[in-house]
C-alpha cells in the first residue's frame, strides 16, 4: 500500500491551515508538547492538554455535516472509538477512515466509532458520499477546535489535528490511546480494535 509522503501531507496541512489560530493562542496560551509526533524528520508542536489512559475522557463539542453540535455525552453508556486524522483528503487518512468504517460493520451494536478531523463539514460529507462511509460518524472540529485543545492534538500554526486513536469505555474512561509517532504513518489498527473489543466484552458482562 502506498503511503502518503511527508511532503504531500505537509502541503495539505499548510493549505488547510487556519490563520486565526496564531492570534487565538497568543491571547489564550495552551499547553505545548514538542517531542511526541514527527512530520518527516522534524517534530511538530501540539497544543492542548494531553490525555492519559485511565483518565476520564474530557467532554468536547464538534459538529456534524449539517453543522449541528455533537458532544461526547451524546455517546454515553457505550464504548467509543475515536479515530483522529489530519485531513480526509490524504491517502493515509482516507485508508484509516475506510478501514474503521469496514470494521464498524462487523462489531455489532452498543458501541460507536467516530472519525474527527478539522476538515470542513461539507468536505467531510463529500468524502463520505464518495467513499460510502456509512458505518461510522465523521465529525468536524473546525468550528471551535474544542476537541483538539482538550485532547492535546491541535498542530500549532496549522490548525489541524495530529493522527491518533482513543478508546473510551462505557463509564467515560480512556482505556486506550495511540498518538501516532509519525504523522504520515498508519495507526496500529489491530491494537485499537482489540482494545475496543475488550471494553465491549467487559460492558456486555455487566
Amino acid at each position: 500500500m502506498k503511503q502518503t509522503t511527508y511532503s504531500s501531507i505537509f502541503a495539505i496541512l499548510i493549505s488547510l491551515s487556519l490563520p486565526s489560530l496564531a492570534n487565538e493562542t497568543v491571547s489564550n496560551p495552551l499547553p505545548e508538547s514538542y517531542d511526541l509526533v514527527k512530520a518527516g524528520d522534524k517534530y511538530i508542536t501540539l497544543l492542548g492538554n494531553q490525555v492519559a489512559v485511565g483518565e476520564q475522557a474530557p467532554q468536547f463539542k464538534v459538529v456534524d455535516d449539517m453543522f449541528s453540535p455533537v458532544s461526547l455525552s451524546d455517546f454515553s453508556n457505550m464504548p467509543v472509538l475515536i479515530s483522529v486524522v489530519p485531513s480526509l483528503d490524504t491517502g493515509v487518512c482516507s485508508v484509516q477512515t475506510k478501514r474503521f468504517n469496514e470494521e464498524a460493520a462487523k462489531l455489532g451494536d452498543n458501541l460507536t466509532l467516530l472519525t474527527i478531523s478539522n476538515d470542513l463539514p461539507y468536505a467531510q460529507k463529500r468524502f463520505c458520499k464518495n467513499e460510502n462511509i456509512e458505518q461510522l460518524q465523521v465529525l468536524s472540529d473546525s468550528v471551535w477546535r474544542d476537541f483538539g485543545k482538550k485532547y492535546g492534538l491541535l498542530i500549532k500554526d496549522m490548525g489541524l489535528l495530529t493522527r491518533a486513536i482513543f478508546v473510551i469505555d462505557a463509564t467515560g474512561k480512556v482505556t486506550y490511546k495511540e498518538l501516532v509517532a509519525d504523522i504520515s504513518q498508519h495507526p496500529d489498527y489491530d491494537a485499537a480494535l482489540a482494545a475496543l473489543e475488550a471494553v465491549k466484552l467487559t460492558d456486555d458482562k455487566k
